[in-house]
């Protein structure tokens, strides 16, 4: 069934003739997603516009132009920006079996107003020299004294945290969540600060041992030209962590037709190739993020962290507990 969805959505996208156009206003680094966009455009004359802003500023400009906005797609990252496009009502519910056959039901909205593109996987980084790993198992065992002065993170203003956040307290509660961060921040080896990437060069510097991460900020170090970047990702290496339980923290990046769509059928076309093989294949290759379908391979450097156990949490939930993750990180000091 999956592989005739696919045929069917790639005779789609030969169908369409130059007229077609598709509007984006993407949240996405351009290099990060103009690539495949131009990729679509020459197999199909589809004319694809891209408009690249922050997030929320993204989410506030779709609500300021209403009806009368260009917009037909809203391409971001993290499910809590899309749980927060879906709340403003930006968005609109769209309706495509090969969507919901190749996006597992975890990874897309339940009523159809976003799916995921690609994964990610939020994983404890740790110093290759002076961390055993044999040390590590939990989440929740960053909060263990022994590792005082040892971490660093950042801020809990950034949303990858917010919805590490949220899955916990979807899991556990906000009381055990709210123990779990304020044992984290005690253990802190420096105030938040910066990027994923300068937690990893924080290791590498030897200002603290262990850091949370998101998978393609390591592997874009690991793959930089630039010799620095190259060398403090090798001065790291990956941890999966809760691989006895509920597997490691998982987040997307994800698509959405905006409610002011001029262009409906052209955008949900796009979606539809953008899970196809061709793009899952790229997001692997080029972005080193994980396919959103079992199917597709991750790029060899991914791989070479070994397989893993990944949380099967409906993303959805990350969303909706959202604002009581920030209230009890700012209760526990997580600044």
């Amino acid at each position: 069934m999956r592989r005739v969805l696919t045929t069917i959505a790639t005779v789609l996208c030969a169908s369409l003739v130059q007229a077609d156009e598709v509007n984006i206003y993407s949240a996405r680094e351009e290099n990060l997603i103009k690539p495949i966009l131009d990729i679509y455009s020459r197999e199909t004359g589809v004319t694809v516009n891209l408009v690249t802003g922050g997030a929320d500023e993204l989410i506030q400009r779709l609500s300021l132009e209403g009806a009368n906005s260009p917009a037909d797609l809203l391409l971001t990252v993290d499910v809590g920006r899309l749980y927060r496009a879906k709340e403003a009502g930006v968005l609109q519910s769209v309706q495509s079996p090969l969507l919901d056959a190749e996006v597992p039901a975890n990874y897309r909205d339940s009523e159809g107003y976003w799916y995921a593109l690609s994964l990610r996987s939020r994983v404890i980084v740790y110093d290759k020299e002076r961390v055993n790993p044999a040390d590590l198992s939990t989440y929740a065992d960053l909060a263990d004294p022994k590792w005082r002065g040892k971490i660093c993170v950042r801020s809990s203003s950034n949303i990858y945290n917010q919805s590490m956040v949220a899955s916990m307290v979807s899991r556990n509660g906000v009381a055990q969540t709210e123990e779990w961060a304020e044992g984290l921040v005690a253990n802190f080896a420096r105030s938040p600060q910066g990027g994923d990437r300068e937690q990893i060069s924080a290791i590498a510097a030897g200002q603290c041992q262990v850091a949370l991460v998101n998978t393609y900020y390591l592997a874009g170090l690991l793959s930089s030209s630039n010799p620095a970047d190259r060398a403090n990702g090798e001065a790291v290496a990956v941890f999966w962590p809760d691989q006895n339980s509920n597997g490691a923290h998982i987040n997307i990046s994800g698509a959405a037709v905006t409610k002011a769509a001029k262009n409906k059928d052209a955008a949900v076309k796009l979606m539809e190739y953008l899970v196809g093989d061709e793009a899952q294949h790229w997001y692997a290759e080029t972005n080193n993020e994980f396919p959103v379908r079992d199917d597709v391979q991750s790029s060899e450097l991914l791989k070479s962290w070994g397989e893993f156990k990944a949380d099967d949490i409906a993303l959805d939930q990350l969303g909706i507990h959202n604002a009581e993750a920030v209230r009890l990180m700012d209760r526990a000091g997580w600044k």
